[in-house]
Protein backbone atom coordinates (compact mmCIF):
# COMPACT_ATOMS: atom_id res chain seq x y z
CA UNK A 1 0.00 0.00 0.00
CA UNK A 2 2.64 2.43 -1.15
CA UNK A 3 1.65 6.38 -2.27
CA UNK A 4 2.30 6.84 -5.37
CA UNK A 5 -0.40 9.74 -6.27
CA UNK A 6 -0.40 12.02 -4.00
CA UNK A 7 -3.85 12.82 -2.95
CA UNK A 8 -4.64 16.09 -1.08
CA UNK A 9 -7.19 16.34 1.76
CA UNK A 10 -9.80 18.41 -0.37
CA UNK A 11 -9.90 16.09 -3.45
CA UNK A 12 -10.82 13.04 -1.26
CA UNK A 13 -13.50 14.90 0.21
CA UNK A 14 -14.74 16.00 -2.79
CA UNK A 15 -15.32 12.29 -3.90
CA UNK A 16 -16.81 11.15 -0.47
CA UNK A 17 -19.31 13.19 -0.53
CA UNK A 18 -20.34 12.27 -4.36
CA UNK A 19 -20.35 9.30 -3.00
CA UNK A 20 -22.72 10.44 -0.02
CA UNK A 21 -20.43 9.39 2.62
CA UNK A 22 -19.80 10.76 5.89
CA UNK A 23 -17.67 14.05 6.29
CA UNK A 24 -13.81 13.08 5.30
CA UNK A 25 -12.04 14.30 8.96
CA UNK A 26 -8.57 12.78 8.44
CA UNK A 27 -6.64 11.15 5.28
CA UNK A 28 -3.02 9.15 5.96
CA UNK A 29 -1.10 7.31 3.32
CA UNK A 30 -0.47 4.00 4.13
CA UNK A 31 3.32 2.22 3.65
CA UNK A 32 2.12 -1.08 3.56
CA UNK A 33 2.21 -3.13 0.33
CA UNK A 34 3.58 -2.13 -3.23
CA UNK A 35 0.93 -2.28 -5.70
CA UNK A 36 -1.38 0.81 -5.37
CA UNK A 37 -2.09 3.90 -3.67
CA UNK A 38 -3.49 3.63 -0.63
CA UNK A 39 -4.88 5.91 1.92
CA UNK A 40 -6.11 5.07 5.66
CA UNK A 41 -10.05 7.70 5.27
CA UNK A 42 -11.74 8.42 8.44
CA UNK A 43 -15.07 9.85 8.56
CA UNK A 44 -17.59 11.24 11.36
CA UNK A 45 -18.79 8.20 11.22
CA UNK A 46 -16.69 5.19 10.03
CA UNK A 47 -13.65 4.42 8.26
CA UNK A 48 -12.67 3.41 4.74
CA UNK A 49 -9.36 2.90 2.76
CA UNK A 50 -9.46 5.16 -0.46
CA UNK A 51 -7.24 3.04 -3.32
CA UNK A 52 -5.64 4.49 -6.64
CA UNK A 53 -4.93 1.86 -9.12
CA UNK A 54 -1.56 2.21 -10.48
CA UNK A 55 -1.17 -1.04 -12.76
CA UNK A 56 -4.99 -2.06 -12.96
CA UNK A 57 -6.80 -0.62 -15.51
CA UNK A 58 -10.68 0.95 -15.23
CA UNK A 59 -11.33 -1.96 -17.62
CA UNK A 60 -10.27 -4.37 -15.09
CA UNK A 61 -11.32 -3.18 -12.36
CA UNK A 62 -15.35 -4.18 -11.95
CA UNK A 63 -14.05 -7.90 -11.57
CA UNK A 64 -12.31 -7.46 -8.19
CA UNK A 65 -14.84 -4.69 -7.09
CA UNK A 66 -17.52 -6.43 -8.00
CA UNK A 67 -16.19 -9.82 -6.42
CA UNK A 68 -15.78 -7.87 -3.06
CA UNK A 69 -19.91 -6.71 -3.24
CA UNK A 70 -21.02 -10.28 -4.56
CA UNK A 71 -18.81 -12.22 -1.46
CA UNK A 72 -19.90 -9.24 1.19
CA UNK A 73 -24.19 -9.75 -0.38
CA UNK A 74 -23.66 -13.46 0.61
CA UNK A 75 -22.56 -12.76 3.81
CA UNK A 76 -18.11 -13.42 3.84
CA UNK A 77 -16.71 -11.03 5.88
CA UNK A 78 -14.77 -8.84 3.16
CA UNK A 79 -14.55 -4.74 2.67
CA UNK A 80 -18.02 -3.70 0.50
CA UNK A 81 -16.82 -1.36 -2.31
CA UNK A 82 -18.80 2.29 -2.01
CA UNK A 83 -21.21 2.88 -4.82
CA UNK A 84 -21.57 6.03 -6.54
CA UNK A 85 -25.26 7.03 -7.14
CA UNK A 86 -25.48 5.39 -10.15
CA UNK A 87 -24.44 2.46 -8.77
CA UNK A 88 -20.75 2.33 -10.38
CA UNK A 89 -18.33 0.72 -8.02
CA UNK A 90 -14.76 2.13 -10.00
CA UNK A 91 -14.38 5.90 -9.57
CA UNK A 92 -11.95 8.26 -10.94
CA UNK A 93 -9.52 10.59 -8.52
CA UNK A 94 -6.14 12.16 -9.77
CA UNK A 95 -6.26 10.93 -13.53
CA UNK A 96 -6.32 7.40 -11.75
CA UNK A 97 -9.31 5.12 -11.17
CA UNK A 98 -9.99 4.85 -7.76
CA UNK A 99 -12.22 2.65 -5.31
CA UNK A 100 -13.68 3.09 -1.17
CA UNK A 101 -13.83 0.27 0.68
CA UNK A 102 -15.22 0.01 4.63
CA UNK A 103 -12.03 -0.71 6.61
CA UNK A 104 -12.51 -4.27 8.68
CA UNK A 105 -12.41 -3.81 12.67
CA UNK A 106 -9.33 -5.30 14.19
CA UNK A 107 -5.56 -5.82 13.42
CA UNK A 108 -3.64 -8.91 11.60
CA UNK A 109 -2.20 -11.64 13.48
CA UNK A 110 1.73 -12.13 12.46
CA UNK A 111 2.22 -14.69 14.78
CA UNK A 112 -0.98 -17.03 14.89
CA UNK A 113 -1.77 -19.99 16.87
CA UNK A 114 -3.41 -23.10 15.12
CA UNK A 115 -6.79 -22.14 15.96
CA UNK A 116 -5.96 -18.87 13.76
CA UNK A 117 -5.13 -20.93 10.98
CA UNK A 118 -8.06 -22.83 11.07
CA UNK A 119 -10.35 -20.11 11.33
CA UNK A 120 -8.78 -19.27 8.13
CA UNK A 121 -9.40 -22.58 6.61
CA UNK A 122 -12.95 -22.39 7.17
CA UNK A 123 -13.25 -18.75 6.02
CA UNK A 124 -11.17 -19.16 2.89
CA UNK A 125 -13.39 -22.26 1.94
CA UNK A 126 -16.62 -20.33 2.20
CA UNK A 127 -15.08 -17.88 0.24
CA UNK A 128 -14.57 -20.07 -2.40
CA UNK A 129 -18.09 -21.95 -2.36
CA UNK A 130 -19.88 -18.20 -2.56
CA UNK A 131 -17.48 -17.48 -5.41
CA UNK A 132 -19.06 -20.12 -7.51
CA UNK A 133 -21.63 -18.09 -8.38
CA UNK A 134 -20.21 -15.03 -8.88
CA UNK A 135 -20.50 -14.34 -12.79
CA UNK A 136 -17.71 -12.14 -14.03
CA UNK A 137 -14.82 -13.99 -15.11
CA UNK A 138 -11.12 -12.96 -14.97
CA UNK A 139 -8.30 -14.88 -15.19
CA UNK A 140 -5.20 -14.67 -12.41
CA UNK A 141 -2.95 -12.47 -13.81
CA UNK A 142 0.00 -13.47 -11.68
CA UNK A 143 -0.67 -17.58 -13.03
CA UNK A 144 1.84 -19.18 -15.22
CA UNK A 145 2.00 -17.03 -18.19
CA UNK A 146 2.85 -13.94 -16.11
CA UNK A 147 5.92 -16.33 -14.79
CA UNK A 148 7.04 -17.69 -18.20
CA UNK A 149 6.68 -13.58 -19.52
CA UNK A 150 8.64 -12.63 -16.07
CA UNK A 151 11.30 -15.12 -15.70
CA UNK A 152 13.42 -14.38 -17.96
CA UNK A 153 13.24 -10.16 -16.87
CA UNK A 154 14.85 -11.35 -13.83
CA UNK A 155 17.31 -13.97 -14.63
CA UNK A 156 20.15 -11.35 -14.88
CA UNK A 157 19.96 -9.82 -11.72
CA UNK A 158 20.20 -13.83 -10.47
CA UNK A 159 23.70 -15.41 -9.54
CA UNK A 160 24.04 -18.59 -10.98
CA UNK A 161 22.34 -21.08 -8.36
CA UNK A 162 19.08 -18.77 -8.33
CA UNK A 163 18.94 -18.80 -11.91
CA UNK A 164 19.33 -22.37 -12.45
CA UNK A 165 16.42 -22.93 -9.69
CA UNK A 166 14.20 -20.53 -11.15
CA UNK A 167 14.71 -21.72 -14.68
CA UNK A 168 14.33 -25.76 -13.07
CA UNK A 169 10.76 -24.68 -11.71
CA UNK A 170 9.27 -22.63 -14.48
CA UNK A 171 9.86 -25.90 -16.35
CA UNK A 172 8.63 -28.17 -13.59
CA UNK A 173 5.64 -26.04 -12.86
CA UNK A 174 4.93 -25.85 -17.01
CA UNK A 175 5.27 -29.65 -17.09
CA UNK A 176 2.79 -29.66 -14.15
CA UNK A 177 0.25 -27.38 -16.26
CA UNK A 178 0.14 -30.24 -18.71
CA UNK A 179 -1.20 -32.94 -16.47
CA UNK A 180 -4.72 -34.58 -16.20
CA UNK A 181 -5.09 -34.18 -12.43
CA UNK A 182 -3.73 -30.51 -13.27
CA UNK A 183 -7.10 -30.10 -15.67
CA UNK A 184 -9.22 -32.38 -12.88
CA UNK A 185 -8.63 -29.11 -10.37
CA UNK A 186 -11.80 -27.38 -9.05
CA UNK A 187 -11.71 -24.00 -9.81
CA UNK A 188 -13.71 -20.27 -9.30
CA UNK A 189 -12.18 -16.66 -7.86
CA UNK A 190 -9.59 -17.18 -5.58
CA UNK A 191 -8.18 -14.16 -3.39
CA UNK A 192 -4.65 -15.14 -4.69
CA UNK A 193 -2.80 -13.05 -2.18
CA UNK A 194 -4.47 -14.13 1.65
CA UNK A 195 -1.36 -13.78 3.76
CA UNK A 196 -1.04 -12.73 7.26
CA UNK A 197 -1.42 -9.01 6.80
CA UNK A 198 -4.58 -9.44 4.46
CA UNK A 199 -6.94 -10.62 7.31
CA UNK A 200 -8.26 -9.19 10.29
CA UNK A 201 -9.13 -10.56 13.68
CA UNK A 202 -10.76 -8.46 16.66
CA UNK A 203 -9.89 -9.04 20.12
CA UNK A 204 -10.93 -11.86 21.87
CA UNK A 205 -13.96 -11.58 24.42
CA UNK A 206 -12.37 -13.27 27.29
CA UNK A 207 -9.18 -13.22 28.77
CA UNK A 208 -6.76 -15.34 27.18
CA UNK A 209 -9.28 -16.25 24.65
CA UNK A 210 -8.25 -16.41 20.87
CA UNK A 211 -9.09 -13.62 18.32
CA UNK A 212 -12.30 -14.17 16.39
CA UNK A 213 -11.55 -13.56 12.44
CA UNK A 214 -13.31 -10.46 11.04
CA UNK A 215 -12.49 -10.48 7.59
CA UNK A 216 -10.45 -10.71 4.20
CA UNK A 217 -9.06 -7.88 2.10
CA UNK A 218 -6.89 -6.79 -0.55
CA UNK A 219 -8.77 -8.77 -3.49
CA UNK A 220 -6.49 -6.81 -6.14
CA UNK A 221 -4.45 -10.27 -6.71
CA UNK A 222 -7.69 -12.28 -7.15
CA UNK A 223 -8.86 -14.45 -9.99
CA UNK A 224 -10.44 -17.77 -11.71
CA UNK A 225 -7.79 -20.35 -10.61
CA UNK A 226 -7.04 -23.64 -9.19
CA UNK A 227 -9.34 -23.34 -5.13
CA UNK A 228 -5.65 -25.60 -4.44
CA UNK A 229 -3.46 -22.73 -5.43
CA UNK A 230 -5.52 -20.19 -3.26
CA UNK A 231 -5.35 -22.88 0.02
CA UNK A 232 -1.02 -23.61 -0.73
CA UNK A 233 -0.65 -19.36 -1.16
CA UNK A 234 -1.97 -19.72 2.80
CA UNK A 235 0.01 -22.93 3.83
CA UNK A 236 3.28 -20.95 2.79
CA UNK A 237 2.47 -17.94 4.87
CA UNK A 238 0.22 -19.07 7.42
CA UNK A 239 2.02 -22.25 8.52
CA UNK A 240 5.24 -21.87 7.91
CA UNK A 241 8.25 -20.69 9.93
CA UNK A 242 9.42 -17.49 8.04
CA UNK A 243 12.85 -17.29 8.88
CA UNK A 244 13.17 -21.04 7.35
CA UNK A 245 10.36 -21.54 5.66
CA UNK A 246 10.08 -24.49 7.19
CA UNK A 247 6.98 -26.35 7.67
CA UNK A 248 4.47 -26.18 11.32
CA UNK A 249 2.37 -29.33 11.07
CA UNK A 250 0.13 -28.05 13.29
CA UNK A 251 -0.67 -24.83 11.92
CA UNK A 252 -0.71 -26.79 8.36
CA UNK A 253 -3.16 -29.77 9.89
CA UNK A 254 -5.63 -27.20 11.74
CA UNK A 255 -5.95 -24.95 8.17
CA UNK A 256 -6.87 -28.30 6.38
CA UNK A 257 -9.11 -29.28 8.71
CA UNK A 258 -11.19 -26.89 8.97
CA UNK A 259 -11.01 -26.17 4.91
CA UNK A 260 -12.20 -29.13 4.52
CA UNK A 261 -14.91 -29.40 7.33
CA UNK A 262 -16.38 -26.66 4.46
CA UNK A 263 -15.63 -28.47 1.19
CA UNK A 264 -13.24 -31.10 1.69
CA UNK A 265 -10.22 -31.44 -0.75
CA UNK A 266 -11.14 -33.68 -3.77
CA UNK A 267 -8.95 -36.30 -5.09
CA UNK A 268 -6.83 -34.20 -7.45
CA UNK A 269 -6.40 -31.66 -5.22
CA UNK A 270 -4.55 -33.97 -2.93
CA UNK A 271 -2.52 -35.30 -5.51
CA UNK A 272 -0.94 -31.78 -6.64
CA UNK A 273 -1.10 -29.45 -3.30
CA UNK A 274 3.09 -30.33 -2.91
CA UNK A 275 3.32 -29.06 -6.31
CA UNK A 276 1.00 -26.32 -6.01
CA UNK A 277 2.98 -25.24 -2.99
CA UNK A 278 5.96 -24.96 -4.79
CA UNK A 279 4.16 -23.24 -7.50
CA UNK A 280 3.05 -20.74 -4.86
CA UNK A 281 6.43 -20.17 -3.39
CA UNK A 282 7.46 -19.49 -7.23
CA UNK A 283 5.02 -17.12 -7.45
CA UNK A 284 5.64 -14.94 -4.63
CA UNK A 285 9.69 -15.46 -5.34
CA UNK A 286 9.49 -14.07 -8.90
CA UNK A 287 7.17 -11.24 -8.06
CA UNK A 288 9.21 -10.10 -4.96
CA UNK A 289 12.44 -10.15 -7.57
CA UNK A 290 10.68 -8.40 -9.89
CA UNK A 291 9.87 -5.43 -7.85
CA UNK A 292 13.08 -5.50 -5.83
CA UNK A 293 15.30 -5.54 -8.98
CA UNK A 294 12.97 -3.44 -10.81
CA UNK A 295 11.32 -1.13 -8.54
CA UNK A 296 8.87 1.91 -9.16
CA UNK A 297 9.38 4.82 -7.64
CA UNK A 298 7.00 5.98 -5.06
CA UNK A 299 6.51 7.79 -1.66
CA UNK A 300 6.47 5.30 1.70
CA UNK A 301 7.22 2.27 -0.41
CA UNK A 302 8.73 -0.48 1.02
CA UNK A 303 9.65 -3.69 -0.93
CA UNK A 304 9.65 -7.04 0.08
CA UNK A 305 12.98 -9.36 0.55
CA UNK A 306 12.57 -11.85 -1.89
CA UNK A 307 14.68 -14.27 -0.35
CA UNK A 308 12.01 -14.94 1.92
CA UNK A 309 10.57 -17.29 -0.87
CA UNK A 310 13.58 -18.37 -2.54
CA UNK A 311 14.09 -20.51 0.98
CA UNK A 312 10.35 -21.52 1.28
CA UNK A 313 10.79 -22.86 -2.44
CA UNK A 314 13.69 -24.78 -1.50
CA UNK A 315 12.13 -26.26 1.93
CA UNK A 316 8.84 -27.30 -0.79
CA UNK A 317 11.14 -29.06 -2.86
CA UNK A 318 13.11 -31.01 -0.70
CA UNK A 319 10.44 -31.92 1.71
CA UNK A 320 7.31 -32.12 -0.79
CA UNK A 321 5.37 -34.46 1.95
CA UNK A 322 5.13 -31.44 4.39
CA UNK A 323 1.79 -30.41 3.43
CA UNK A 324 -0.57 -31.23 6.61
CA UNK A 325 -2.21 -33.61 4.71
CA UNK A 326 -2.73 -36.83 6.71
CA UNK A 327 -1.01 -39.90 5.39
CA UNK A 328 -3.45 -41.41 4.17
CA UNK A 329 -4.64 -38.67 2.41
CA UNK A 330 -0.97 -38.10 0.91
CA UNK A 331 -0.37 -39.38 -2.76
CA UNK A 332 3.20 -39.04 -3.93
CA UNK A 333 3.03 -37.09 -7.12
CA UNK A 334 4.02 -38.25 -10.38
CA UNK A 335 5.52 -36.63 -13.17
CA UNK A 336 4.74 -39.12 -15.67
Amino acid sequence: MAVYTEVSFTQASALFESLGLERLTSLQGCSGGIENTNYFAHTEGASYVLTLFERLSAEQLPYYLRLMAHLAAHGVAVPNPAPDARGELVHSLCGKPAAVVNMLSGKSELAPSAAHCAQVGAALARMHLVGRSFALRQDNLRALPWWNETVPVVLPYLEPAQAALLQSELAYQNHIATMAHCAALPRGPIHADLFRDNVMFTPAATEGGESVLSGFFDFYFAGNDAWVFDIAVCLNDWCVDLDSGAAVNARAQAFLAAYASVRPLEAAERKLLPAMLRAAALRFWLSRLWDWYLPREASMLKPHDPTRFERLLRQRIAHPQATGLAQSDFEPETTA
